[in-house]
C-alpha cells in the first residue's frame, strides 16, 4: 500500500472518484510547501506545478491505495504522455494536526509548459473546490 495525495478530480465525490478504489485517510490534507494549482484549458482541468515554494499550500485528501490502482490513476492521469501528469512523492501534513509528522505521498503533478500554452481559468488556488468540478463536468 502507498499513499497518494489527490487535489482534483480524483477527490472523493468528484468527477474521477471511481478510479480512486483506495481507502481515505481521515481528514483534510495540505502541502508541506507551497506549490501552484491552476485550472486551465479544456475541460477545466485541476494543473498542479511542480514550482515548490510558489502558489499556495494546496489542501486535498489522502488515499491509501495498492498497486493495481495506482496503475490506474496514472493511466488516467497520462503519465506516459508527454506534457500530461508526473507522478512524485510530496510530503503532506495533516490540516489541524500541527505536531503531526509529515506524510510522504505521490502526487500528480502536471507539465508546466502548459501552463504558458494554455487558456488558465483559475490559479494559482489553495483548493480545487465543487464549483471547478462542475466547470469540468460541464466543459465541451
Amino acid at each position: 500500500m502507498t499513499h497518494v495525495f489527490v487535489y482534483g478530480t480524483l477527490k472523493e465525490g468528484f468527477a474521477n472518484f471511481g478510479i480512486n478504489a483506495g481507502h481515505r485517510v481521515p481528514g483534510t490534507f495540505r502541502t508541506v510547501q507551497k506549490y501552484p494549482l491552476y485550472i486551465i484549458g479544456e475541460p477545466f482541468l485541476p494543473w498542479l506545478v511542480n514550482q515548490p515554494g510558489t502558489g499556495e499550500h494546496v489542501l486535498g485528501q489522502v488515499f491509501q491505495v495498492n498497486a493495481q490502482v495506482l496503475r490506474d490513476m496514472d493511466v488516467l492521469e497520462q503519465i506516459d504522455e508527454a506534457g500530461w501528469y508526473a507522478r512524485v512523492e510530496i510530503q503532506v501534513q495533516k490540516v489541524g494536526a500541527q505536531n503531526a509528522l509529515p506524510l510522504q505521498a505521490f502526487v500528480y503533478f502536471g507539465a508546466s509548459e502548459r501552463v504558458q500554452r494554455e487558456h488558465v481559468h483559475a490559479g494559482p488556488l489553495v483548493e480545487f473546490n465543487a464549483e471547478h468540478n462542475i466547470g469540468y463536468l460541464n466543459s465541451p
